[in-house]
């Protein structure tokens, strides 16, 4: 009877999207990897061997690992896991949390599997270590937002009217429909019922976060009406794209609302 193939290795980073456990001592992990996009791994005695994956195997842990696989069917073998960032400031304050679980919601929503997209990867690092380091914002959360989508392909239409294509323009009233993917001006009327109002003040700060680099981020803030607007208008759309809002959201506009 001949051997049969070895499983090939492979070293990369990651970051813990999702865990499930499964059996009496395996977890099934989720990770949003730099070199080969999203997998999914299986970690053997994970939840016995603290030694083997100490600390590792947590939502938005930032590790290296090594696993092993036959093909690109069906689940990995995690072989072992080092961590390079636990993120233990989001890990002790609610609020950085839930705001944590809601850009892995986004991430692993608009992560196709086994694609590799080192942006996307990128982006998710950067902007944890943003919540990390704080203080947190709400500005952060949709600078993270149109990033995504303009990574993952469905970057709204903002820099210009999405009917008549005349340039953003001071004295105009905009309105944002998420069925089209962008903005109408005040002289043509929006294509679906849901469009949403949007200033022109929002939409040139969206723009400014989409490009600003993240270490300056920080000095971008939005205004009461701002937040406000770009907040409902990045749920809508994002909600359109999915044919849901994400429970992680859901959860984190609770927890505001009660002043938790």
């Amino acid at each position: 009877m001949s051997a049969r193939p070895a499983r090939p290795l492979h070293r990369t980073e990651a970051i813990v999207l999702r865990l499930l456990d499964y059996g009496e001592s395996d977890r099934i992990v989720t990770f949003f990897t730099s070199g080969f996009g999203k997998i999914r791994g299986i970690a053997k005695g994970a939840r016995r061997s603290r030694r083997r994956f100490a600390n590792a195997l947590e939502p938005f842990c930032r590790s290296t690992i090594l696993f092993s696989r036959r093909s690109s069917e069906g689940l990995a073998l995690i072989e072992s896991s080092d961590v390079i960032c636990h993120f233990p400031s989001i890990r002790a304050d609610l609020e950085r949390t839930l705001m944590a679980s809601y850009l892995i919601d986004l991430t692993e929503q608009f992560a196709p599997e086994e694609k590799r997209n080192e942006p996307l990867f990128a982006l998710l690092a950067d902007f944890l270590a943003l919540i990390e380091a704080g203080p947190v914002t709400e500005a952060i959360l949709r600078f993270f937002e149109i990033r995504i989508l303009k990574l993952s392909g469905y970057e709204p239409v903002l820099d210009r009217c999405q009917i008549c294509k005349a340039p953003l323009c001071e004295g105009s009233g905009y309105r944002f429909d998420p069925a089209a993917g962008g903005i109408s001006c005040g002289s043509c009327p929006p294509r679906g019922p849901d469009a949403l109002p949007l200033s022109l003040g929002t939409i040139r700060t969206l723009l400014m976060g989409r490009e600003m680099a993240v270490e300056k981020l920080g000095r971008l803030l939005l205004t009461g009406a701002a937040a406000d607007e770009s907040r409902r208008m990045m749920t809508h759309f994002i909600r359109h794209l999915l044919g849901r809002e994400l429970k992680s959201l859901h959860v984190l506009n609770d927890i505001r609302r009660l002043g938790l």
